[in-house]
């Protein structure tokens, strides 16, 4: 996608959750460059509040961060039904069948095992997004 084009589309707004501040950094980085606009919350009580105030089309979540893990705040959004339908995207360092079933319960749409390419991230923002903008 050239810059033009990056520019003349409206700014979907992306959430990362990570309590680890270079992957929050790195995804914002990659995410600005796929020309979204983003916000970065560094666990789930901190992602409750963005979510509300800057309604995410995408949000993407760390499993494993202190005080609220990344199931609890996926379900917490899901369960809001103003959020219901926006799509979760869990994170993890692992690549587990337990953990990719176990998102999928709280009602994540997709896993992404870190550390990710700015390619997968791009993709799976894309793949995510295209549906959404579908369905509405």
């Amino acid at each position: 996608m050239n810059e033009d084009s990056a520019a003349a589309a409206p700014k979907v707004r992306v959430l990362v959750i990570d309590d680890s501040n270079t992957i929050r950094r790195s995804a914002e980085i990659f995410l600005k460059q796929g020309g979204y606009e983003v916000f970065l919350a560094e666990d789930g009580f901190d992602a409750l509040s963005k979510v509300n105030d800057h309604s995410p089309a995408l949000i993407f979540c760390d499993i494993l961060m202190p005080r609220l893990d990344g199931y609890q705040t996926c379900a917490i959004i899901k369960r809001n039904a103003r959020f219901a339908d926006v799509p979760v995207i869990m994170l993890s360092s692992k690549d587990g069948l337990f953990d990719k079933a176990r998102g999928r319960m709280v009602g994540s749409q997709d896993y992404l095992t870190k550390p990710f390419t700015k390619d997968q991230l791009l993709d799976a923002v894309r793949q995510y997004i295209g549906a959404v903008a579908e369905a509405h």
